[in-house]
């Protein structure tokens, strides 16, 4: 039995009445966090997105790797577990491109953190890992992860081709290993969002839930791909989620937008944030509803 036929097996058996838990990705809050040299004088911090995943009355956060948890100590993150629990949170983590050491220290911050998740988003620097060499790297890994009650999801990010990640995913065959699948990511790795989805569907543990745009050049000098609100740009999102029937029925959906900052400024782009969420969680609530 091939891996995808496994998830599919095992999810057959489940009550699906509450499959999407919606939650917020700490990307979602990209210019309010800070990124690169675009810093915000008061930036949110982890706690402080525990209180906009509950006033958004959402289920889920995901600290990404614009929000590093190995800058928090110990005790923060026992206290970030403990503050999540009064709100009704469950907490899931990630980091950017493989990196063993750092997939350790993250495995034990997702311990403290009683994670379901973590996420390892893979770029191009891995794509010059040969599939065999990062297989064995990540199966110790995947057993620390399993005795931990924990899944690792591998993020389609931009650089790294979805058939790649299948080969990864079959050589390792382990049912603690997914796709944390994002549904537009792929096309700055030469695919359609369709194909990208179409191929990684099987393998889905976590759901990155965005949409976006292509607008023509006014001077008809090519186009570019930008961000926009949950349901009015081009992502096939009712489409998407009926392929991802067959998920496990405690898998996350995790809401991010590509707001990109332009010509006014971090302190407009800052200001856009809080209500472009709350538009894109409305949006999602509606999509999953009755799924």
């Amino acid at each position: 039995m091939t891996l995808a036929e496994a998830y599919q097996n095992n999810a057959d058996t489940k009550d699906r009445k509450d499959i999407m838990k919606l939650g917020l990705g700490s990307y979602a809050y990209r210019w309010s966090i800070g990124i690169n040299d675009q810093f915000p004088t008061k930036p949110l911090d982890a706690f402080d997105l525990l209180d906009r995943a509950e006033a958004l009355g959402l289920e889920v956060v995901q600290y990404a790797d614009n929000m590093p948890l190995d800058r928090y100590s110990e005790a923060d993150h026992h206290r970030l577990y403990e503050v999540a629990q009064v709100k009704g949170l469950t907490l899931e983590l990630g980091t950017q491109c493989f990196d063993a050491e750092e997939v350790d220290r993250y495995l034990k911050i997702g311990q403290r953190l009683h994670s379901k998740i973590m996420r390892v988003a893979l770029d191009e620097a891995d794509g010059h890992i040969s599939v065999s060499e990062l297989a064995e790297l990540l199966r110790p890994r995947i057993d620390k992860a399993r005795a931990a009650g924990m899944k690792i999801a591998i993020e389609n990010h931009f650089n790294y081709p979805s058939a790649r990640m299948i080969e990864l995913l079959d050589k390792v065959n382990d049912d603690h290993l997914g796709v944390c699948l994002d549904v537009a990511n792929s096309i700055c790795a030469n695919e359609w969002p369709e194909e990208t989805i179409a191929m990684l569907a099987p393998y889905t543990i976590n759901l990155h839930l965005k949409d976006y745009e292509i607008t023509p050049d006014k001077n008809g000098v090519g186009f570019r791909i930008h961000g926009v609100l949950l349901g009015q740009g081009r992502a096939p999102i009712d489409w998407t989620l009926d392929m991802l029937k067959h998920c496990p029925a405690d898998m996350s959906v995790i809401l991010e937008h590509w707001l990109m900052i332009d010509d006014e400024g971090l302190d407009v782009a800052v200001a856009k944030e809080q209500p472009w969420i709350e538009q894109t969680v409305l949006a999602a609530k509606d999509y999953v509803k009755g799924r």
